[in-house]
Parts: structure tokens; sequence; C-alpha cells
């Protein structure tokens, strides 16, 4: 088995690659050339939080979003030709960071608060237990309405195609398979340590946190939602690492089934160009984490 686990995100004609002590991001440009930038991860992504149980889910998802959103957006610039092929960064400026975090506002209250505004009528007409159950129910129609659509757009599509390409690439290295492009392609697009799978997770879990809140006021259950949050993507992160290190057992394999499924409709069968900007992401993070300091 390897020593190192990688984890990665696609990005805009390219792949993320992250490590315990380093990322890397791998883009096609233009010219057909694969531009690559690395990055070694400071105290803040390496810190002793990231090993305490639903803290660390928190942490990582944070910086999740702050490496993630900067890898897009350098991504989005060498697509387009604005970074020269040394990888010369375009950084993230307040116009950017403003629309992440507006996004991510409304993708929160559209998730969590919508549901509970559509299931109001149904307060004191049926058990607590159906509301929240239909509240669930909506919360996973709505990620997969959304995951559906958005896969139907060309742009997406290949971003899908580097989605499946870094699972590929991902799974390789931990076969301990040499990493090219016939290898790669032994494996399958999907993988349990998704973040597709931490989004279908979060809806399940959801359902369970929320079920504690019981039949409180409209107001009530709206602030709960939005509080709660936190601690459904921590409790969610916790779910995934326990089945990732349980992958053998017939029951975790059963249960996670909707995740693998999921990524029916993330991912898609990338072609040797997509793996080799793959590869190539893996192969500078691991170079970065090889030299140390």
């Amino acid at each position: 088995m390897p020593p190192s686990t990688y984890g990665g995100q696609a990005v805009i004609e390219g792949v993320m690659m992250r490590g315990a002590q380093a990322m890397s991001v791998a883009v096609r440009a233009p010219s057909g050339a694969i531009v690559c930038r690395e990055q070694r991860l400071g105290g803040i992504y390496t810190n002793a939080a990231r090993r305490i149980p639903l803290v660390r889910g928190i942490t990582i998802l944070l910086e999740t979003v702050v490496l993630g959103s900067s890898a897009l957006t350098w991504s989005a610039a060498v697509a387009a030709g604005e970074v020269d092929t040394d990888g010369t960064p375009k950084g993230m400026g307040p116009v950017e960071w403003l629309v992440v975090l507006g996004a991510m506002a409304f993708a929160i209250t559209v998730f969590f608060v919508g549901p509970v505004a559509v299931t109001s009528p149904l307060d004191g007409r049926v058990p607590a237990w159906v509301v929240i159950a239909v509240e669930g129910g909506i919360r996973m129609a709505l990620l997969l309405g959304y995951v559906w659509g958005i896969g139907r757009t060309e742009g997406v599509k290949r971003v899908f195609q580097y989605h499946g390409a870094e699972h590929m690439t991902i799974a390789a290295h931990e076969d301990g398979r040499d990493l090219t492009v016939p290898a790669v392609r032994r494996y399958p697009k999907e993988h349990p340590r998704c973040g597709t799978s931490f989004l279908l997770t979060v809806a399940l879990v959801s359902i369970v946190v929320f079920a504690f809140a019981g039949r409180e006021p409209l107001w009530w259950r709206f602030a709960s939602r939005l509080v709660l949050v936190p601690f459904v993507a921590a409790a969610s992160y916790e779910v995934i690492r326990f089945a990732g290190a349980h992958q053998r057992w017939p029951v975790v394999r059963w249960l996670f089934a909707g995740n693998i499924a999921l990524q029916y409709l993330t991912t898609r069968p990338p072609d040797d160009e997509q793996i080799q900007v793959a590869l190539a992401a893996l192969d500078r993070v691991k170079q970065v984490e090889a030299r140390g300091g």
C-alpha cells in the first residue's frame, strides 16, 4: 500500500491533487501544454485540529473551500489563456471571494432552509417524523436535480470527465500500480472517498440530526438548520472516514452503494489527454512532498 493518501478535485480543464503537505493543480492550456502549479501547505492546513474528531470535519471543509476556490480561479485563467506556461498564478481578489461566499450562502439557504419552508404547511397535520422525512426527501431531490441539471451542459461534462480521471488516477496510485495512462484506464471512474459522497451523506445525516430538533416553532426550525450546518458537515465527514476505513465490510459497501451510484451523475469516462493531466497533477504533488522543507 502506498505510504501517502491523496485526494483531488476536478477544475476547469484540469485536476487538483492534494496530499498531506502539499497540493498541485495541472491544467491543459489552449496551446495543448500542461501547465502546473504547486503549493506547500502551511500550519493552517496541517495543524492538530485535523486529528480531533468532528472538529477535523469542519476544518477540512473550510480548507477545501479555500483551496478549491483558488484552484478553480487559476484553472479558469489558464484555460482562457490568461496565465503564462510557467504557471504564474492569478490570485483570488475581493470580487472572486464575494462571489464564492455569496454562492455558498445561497446554496445553504436553498438546501437547508428551503425544505423547511416547503414542509411548514404539514406542521400539526402529520407526525413530526413524517415532516422531517419529507424535508429530507426534498433536500435529496434538490441535490440530485441540481447535479443532473448541470451535468447536461457541455462545459460541466468536461469537468466531470476530469473528475473521472482524478478518481482513476488516485485508485491506481492506491493500488500501487505504475502511473501510466494504460494502467489508470483499468480503474473505475467512481471512488468511495469522492466529495460527491460527502454531499449525499450530508443529506442523509441531516435527517437524523434535525430529527432531534423535534416539532418546534417555525422560526426555530429555520434557525436550527443554519446553526447545525457545521455539526452536520462534521458528522458526515466522520461517517465517510469510517466507511473509507472499513470498505471490506459488506454492510458498509451496501450502505454506501448510493454514494457510488451518485457518481454516475458526477463523473464521465475521460480521454487519454485528460488522464495525462491528472497524472501530471499527482506526479507534481508527490515531487513537492518528496523534496520536503
